[in-house]
């Protein structure tokens, strides 16, 4: 029975690495279905590179600052349990690319490649793994701090914050030192108009990433004993919040209606596992209209070109999603408690600052070092030629 149990364990933690995997796919086409055409080719080789980066980064430096294991022992070892150990590594990873795939959102159309590759190594071996070791491992004591103080630990089941919120924090200090794209806002006050290049991709990506959300937040369990269908539906439930405020707030754009899922989602992550699904209903619906909200200052008040808003969606949605844990997770408020608003509060806060001080260190020193801005007429040639060299249409320039 433990052999089975052990296998179990082993397959359901294995199917939710490759839900999130797959969630990858939907980050690349979310963003080659949002920048122009000329940026399509590198929004698909971004993706997949910064996540090859990422697994070596965190197989050799992340993981050993998050949890104090590594791999350099024998395979023999490493197979115990079915290579339970290995699976967790792969699933958890996952998770940790997914820093550098938000991102490339934010910095898409004018980053230069290979600087981005290595930030994203930087981050996903040691920013991103020491707010993660914090949170999920209580490193230095930081979750028994928060209990001493305020009743409970920090509650994020599948990463509001240790994942978007640091992922679109850390996107921000990136999106502010790089600055915004040429012609986007002209001196005269006017904003460049630059829609989405194919809202087919856009929906598409956007679907890969709901579908495989799923795998994200209720394998999160890590064990099949502790799977919930509570996490299931509130799941849902904040994506369908999440998605009719989207399109109520956002007067049918169809941009902002496929991105309100994912805000809803984002959102629901740290407390899924607690809250009513009524709770989480709210929590997404909220998150939807903030999104959009935002999403539409940010880029027109504040003149912030964070080109797929990953700062407002990943960033703010997180932030609310590990507050909403301490508000909708209280058993007042149907909730199954055992969650103080304070530590989440307070959790959520210390992510922050990780990710901004983080994001800025990591880009700044990049930018002063090597520079982390395309040329201006490689950004006005497009990154798919000027880095690529090819088009995501080559046909219609060969004259096929």
């Amino acid at each position: 029975m433990d052999a089975v149990n052990s296998s179990s364990d082993v397959l359901f933690i294995l199917l939710g690495a490759i839900m999130v995997l797959a969630m990858h796919g939907g980050f690349a086409f979310l963003e080659v279905g949002t920048v122009r055409k000329k940026n399509q080719v590198n929004a698909l080789v971004k993706i997949l590179c910064d996540f090859s980066i990422s697994t070596v980064a965190y197989f050799f430096v992340g993981y050993i600052v998050a949890y104090g294991t590594g791999f350099m022992v024998g395979a023999n070892v490493l197979a115990e349990n079915g290579g339970y150990g290995l699976v967790k590594f792969f699933f958890l990873l996952t998770f940790a690319a997914a820093i550098p795939a938000i991102i490339s959102g934010g910095i898409a159309e004018r980053a230069k490649f290979y600087p981005q590759l290595f930030a994203s190594a930087i981050i996903v071996g040691v920013v991103y793994p020491f707010f993660e070791g914090l949170v999920w491992n209580g490193n230095f004591g930081f979750q028994e701090w928060l209990e001493a103080s305020f009743g409970s630990p920090m509650r994020d089941f599948a990463g509001s914050v240790v994942v978007h919120g640091v992922g679109g924090w850390i996107a921000l200090s990136a999106v502010m030192l790089l600055g915004a794209r040429k012609g986007r806002y002209r001196k005269e006050g006017g904003i460049a108009s630059h829609p989405p290049s194919s809202i087919p991709f856009l929906a598409l990506g956007a679907w890969m990433l709901t579908v495989g959300w799923f795998g994200f937040n209720v394998m999160s369990a890590q064990t099949i004993d502790a799977i919930s269908g509570l996490v299931a539906l509130n799941s849902l439930m904040a994506m369908i919040g999440g998605t009719l405020a989207a399109l109520v707030v956002g007067r049918n754009d169809p941009g902002f209606v496929h991105n309100g899922p994912l805000a809803g989602l984002v959102a629901v992550c740290a407390g899924s596992d607690i809250m009513h699904p009524l709770g989480a209903l709210a929590t997404g619906a909220i998150a939807g209209g903030l999104f959009v909200y935002m999403f539409t200052v940010t880029q027109n008040r504040w003149k912030i070109d964070d080109v797929l808003g990953v700062w407002p969606l990943h960033g703010l949605c997180g932030a609310w999603g590990g507050i909403a844990a301490g508000i909708f997770g209280l058993e007042s408020l149907g909730g199954m408690g055992g969650v103080s608003f304070m530590s989440q509060l307070v959790g959520t806060i210390a992510g922050i600052i990780v990710a901004l001080v983080g994001g800025a260190i990591v880009y700044g020193v990049l930018k002063s070092a090597v520079g982390i801005r395309m040329s201006e007429e490689d950004e006005f040639m497009g990154a798919d030629l000027a880095i690529h060299k090819v088009s995501s249409s080559p046909e219609k320039e060969a004259g096929w």
